[in-house]
């Protein structure tokens, strides 16, 4: 299995190298206030577009990712307390009537 892995990543490689290898004309790429930077491989505007993305992406990820580890750190303390009060459980003093909780109403 694991001779297959790098047999795909090997693969992977040489298609994106082949890819890279390609596309190497030189373009124009117009940024923002009318600013040009001439004679740019294009290889190079794909590859800051693909770490720009994966970037963005990742901090979209980390956002969803710390709200399930808190979520999951409240509900381990949640767990904890009530594994606690069933280990000790307290011992009642004098019985609860029901009247003293809510009182009854008159039939």
């Amino acid at each position: 299995m694991r001779y297959l892995v790098w047999i795909l990543r090997l693969v992977i490689f040489v298609i994106v190298l082949l890819f890279a290898l390609k596309n190497t004309a030189p373009v124009d790429v117009g940024l923002f206030a009318d600013h040009v930077l001439s004679q740019v491989p294009l290889i190079v505007v794909m590859l800051a577009a693909f770490v720009l993305g994966v970037a963005f992406g990742l901090l979209m990820a980390a956002t969803s990712m710390l709200r399930r580890r808190r979520e999951i750190n409240r509900l381990r303390r949640e767990l904890a307390r009530v594994q606690d009060a069933l280990d000790h459980p307290q011992a009642a003093s004098a019985p609860v009537i029901p009247e003293t909780v809510a009182p009854l109403a008159p039939l």
